[in-house]
């Protein structure tokens, strides 16, 4: 998939250069606590996106997210790129999806759409709900089952000043491995080619405007 247009994201406030790392798909009760753990080590912190119905089966994996200040983020309802749903249906979508997030004392910031594939609406509905568009400027393909070294190199033009990494800490649809145990093993090298960069890993920022949503629609 080419990479969406960084208008969408912005890193967080830091002294420092920063870049975001983002996780999708989850929360998994085995892989996302391998993730958080490694966060910890690193000494860094991340922004989850996250499928409702997950979230509300593993309740106490969101609270862990939260607990170590990492932030939570709407991902979807249900993970259906917006070019196969009617506007009608995705804003189903996000109101339930949104709903469910609070009930477990998540108030979503950000929304990044599946696949971060847009129809010609999805603009519209993210100003409707104010949630600004997460898409992201570097993406590991790590889905595939890449190995660590393999991902950090091919990423590594990407990063830099308000870069925004995509991972995943679930197993998603289309994804070809068992585990994520190779995304779990990229954080340390990621998060020290980060910092020998001269930048500092961060969450995605409070300051991102749904005025500022350029990306074209996906066709």
């Amino acid at each position: 998939m080419t990479p969406p247009n960084s208008d969408f994201i912005a890193p967080g406030e830091s002294t420092k250069p920063t870049v975001a790392l983002t996780f999708d798909d989850g929360p998994h009760p085995v892989w996302t606590r391998r993730v958080l753990e490694a966060l910890d080590d690193a000494d860094t912190k991340a922004t989850f996106f996250v499928v409702s119905p997950l979230a509300h089966r593993f309740p106490n994996v969101i609270s862990e997210i939260q607990s170590a200040g990492h932030a939570v983020e709407l991902h979807c309802e249900r993970h259906v790129r917006h070019t196969e749903l009617s506007r009608e249906q995705v804003e189903s979508d996000v109101r339930s999806a949104i709903r469910n997030l609070n009930d477990l004392g998540v108030t979503p910031k950000f929304w990044r759409p599946p696949w971060g594939v847009l129809a010609p609406w999805t603009t519209e509905v993210a100003d409707d709900f104010g949630l600004p568009l997460a898409l992201w400027t570097a993406d590991t393909h790590d889905w595939r089952g890449d190995c660590a070294t393999e991902m950090l190199d091919a990423i590594s033009p990407a990063l830099g000043s308000e870069a925004v990494v995509l991972m995943h800490d679930g197993l998603g649809p289309g994804s070809r491995r068992s585990g994520c145990q190779n995304t779990v093993a990229l954080i340390d090298p990621l998060v020290r080619r980060i910092r020998a960069l001269g930048c500092e890993p961060a969450l995605l920022a409070d300051d991102i405007r749904p005025s500022s949503n350029r990306q074209k629609a996906a066709i």
